[in-house]
């Protein structure tokens, strides 16, 4: 169940606007004055810095600064779990201030493009016109259309052609003590939005699409079926991993997955380290153009293939922050 989880130029009208006023000499006093504050008002943006942020005592943060290595301004990394209760997503101020003093904001997948549900409507099914029917036996497929329509009060039909691993996230919700489910993506974006910052991806629908289809369908399929007959255990699970994520330990949510129980260790490339490795790629250049702030699950950050141990390799310094 764990792989779920700058200043711009004054705008050209208003020095067009200051040109013609100049022409009039009973206002030449009142537009010196403009011009002064102007010049003044821009110069205390030109100079304005980041906010320093607090440094963490330990390495028990899910919030870190990215500094060094040439850059001008510091860029943040924070790791996200995907999907909770909403009364338990609270941001702390310093995620607060660190996404202010950053230019934008990059998620996993830019959640804020208009064409996202369209595109992901797109990709959910899976590829040769393969059906769920063709991946069980007619007991297994029996049981599956049986949850789904007695549990998740679904018409199975609509899911007949579905990836089964986006089957697997459906059921989350069951897992989880609350009414109210929301995203940390999703709050994060709606703060994003309110300090005017643009949300930007890392990597494209298409590409989490393809990380899907390279793993056989057959394994997905049993994954599936073995998440609805441990739904218990998988409660059980899904609070350790809550608790362990809220109390930013990194070196526990490492643990959580390196564990065998929770399976597809074997398929860790495709949906960690490789994507690791492209996205270091991306921000080494991203970084020098501008601060940002990248918000990833949060498996992606720990490990020696995990964000902050491959930025250190890099040559950038990775420090944790306050984030409570």
């Amino acid at each position: 169940m764990l792989f779920l989880n700058k200043i711009t130029p004054l705008p050209l009208s208003i020095l067009y606007n200051l040109k013609m006023y100049l022409h009039f000499k009973n206002y030449f006093m009142k537009i010196s004055l403009s011009l002064l504050w102007i010049a003044f008002s821009y110069t205390i943006c030109a100079q304005q810095k980041q906010i320093p942020l607090l440094i963490n005592k330990d390495k028990n943060s899910l919030l870190w600064e990215v500094s060094g290595n040439g850059l001008t301004k510091s860029t943040y990394l924070f790791g996200t779990f995907h999907l909770m209760c909403k009364d338990d997503i609270n941001f702390s101020s310093q995620l607060k201030t660190a996404v202010q003093n950053a230019d934008k904001v990059y998620l996993e997948l830019d959640m804020d493009d208009p064409n996202m549900m369209l595109s992901g409507l797109m990709m959910m099914n899976m590829k040769n016109g393969k059906k769920l029917s063709d991946l069980y036996t007619a007991a297994e497929y029996s049981k599956l259309k049986g949850y789904f329509k007695d549990s998740l009060k679904m018409p199975f039909s609509l899911f007949e052609s579905m990836k089964p691993f986006l089957l697997v996230a459906m059921l989350y919700p069951k897992m989880m003590p609350c009414k109210t489910v929301s995203g940390i993506e999703e709050e994060l974006m709606k703060f994003a939005k309110l300090n005017k910052k643009e949300i930007k991806g890392l990597e494209t629908l298409q590409q989490q699409a393809a990380v899907f289809d390279s793993i056989p369908y057959k394994e997905q399929a049993k994954e599936l079926l073995k998440s609805i007959d441990s739904m218990k255990a998988n409660k059980k699970e899904f609070e350790t991993m809550l608790s362990v994520y809220k109390s930013q330990r990194l070196a526990g949510i490492e643990a959580l997955f390196n564990k065998n129980e929770f399976g597809l260790q074997e398929h860790e490339d495709l949906l960690l380290f490789n994507r690791n490795k492209n996205w270091v790629k991306q921000l080494k250049i991203i970084m020098q153009a501008e601060p940002v702030f990248v918000a990833v699950g949060a498996a992606h950050l720990v490990g020696n293939k995990g964000l902050i141990s491959l930025l250190k390799k890099e040559g950038y310094k990775v420090r944790p922050l306050m984030n409570k």
